[in-house]
């Protein structure tokens, strides 16, 4: 839903820079109310997918040291009962 706007954004601004009398007016226009503030919006819009993912490769780092060494002790143990 969130790429739609912003697609809907480019084109209204797009629309808006092809307007302008001058192409400098048209890419200043287009970069000050579309590039600029969409780049702004998109990243503070992923922030909480990216601290998801962040936390979720922690926690698998967390658990793979600790899946080695279970599988670690029971060989350890059995090759000192031989």
């Amino acid at each position: 839903m969130q790429y739609i706007v912003a697609i809907a954004w480019i084109y209204v601004t797009l629309l808006m820079s092809a307007t302008e009398t001058s192409v400098v007016a048209g890419v200043m226009t287009f970069a000050m109310y579309c590039v600029f503030p969409l780049t702004i919006l998109l990243y503070l819009m992923r922030s909480g997918k990216r601290k998801r993912e962040k936390r979720q490769i922690e926690v698998a780092t967390q658990q793979k040291p600790q899946q080695n060494l279970t599988q670690a002790s029971p060989a350890n143990s059995e090759a000192g009962d031989k």
